[in-house]
């Protein structure tokens, strides 16, 4: 069996350039497994800054836990990153997403209303690089989606298109695989 090689150098706290190095101690602390991906992004230190806060930022929004697994799990599919679907296959069965919705999501659907009209414009940004049709921004806003949580899911999306492009480009191998995730030494 050939082991799927990265394109990039995944890091750990031993390799990483040095503006590197406190963000990925930041996630072992909190996650305790250092994903393949964050080894990736960590050959640039300022790209794992900013994808960090870009990350928390949209973590403390209005957008529930659900919501923002669905988008990434849509996106994730949308660019064929297999180390994304995944991840976000399980966060989203831990946010409480039945395997059919898993499923749904990966598609930019639901079987919930609300949630589907926010996919189906979602899909239609991704699809038409931003020239959704407006009805079907008004059907997500009549769905009771407001201003604040559709900007929200537009920045998700844009998250989730970075993290997918790095995954696909890099040639990442899925979390586990034989490439496996780096736990960090504590310091």
């Amino acid at each position: 069996m050939k082991t799927q090689m990265s394109r990039f150098q995944i890091h750990d706290d031993l390799t990483a350039p040095q503006g590197s190095v406190p963000v990925l101690r930041g996630a072992l602390a909190s996650g305790g497994q250092l994903p393949n991906f964050l080894g990736v992004l960590a050959g640039s230190p300022a790209a794992l800054r900013a994808y960090a806060k870009f990350r928390s930022e949209l973590r403390h929004g209005k957008l529930t836990l659900p919501t923002l697994e669905r988008i990434a799990l849509a996106l994730a599919e949308h660019y064929q990153s297999a180390p994304g679907i995944a991840m976000h296959s399980r966060a989203a069965r831990n946010a409480g997403l039945a395997l059919d919705e898993v499923a749904l999501a990966r598609d930019f659907n639901s079987k919930d209303p609300r949630q589907a009209s926010l996919l189906r414009y979602l899909r239609a940004l991704v699809e038409d690089q931003g020239h959704a049709p407006i009805h079907l921004h008004e059907e997500a806003r009549e769905a009771g989606w407001d201003d604040e949580e559709i900007l929200e899911a537009i920045a998700a999306v844009a998250l989730e298109a970075f993290t997918a492009m790095v995954n696909v480009a890099g040639e990442v191998p899925v979390d586990g695989s034989n490439e496996a995730s780096r736990t960090l030494q504590a310091a």
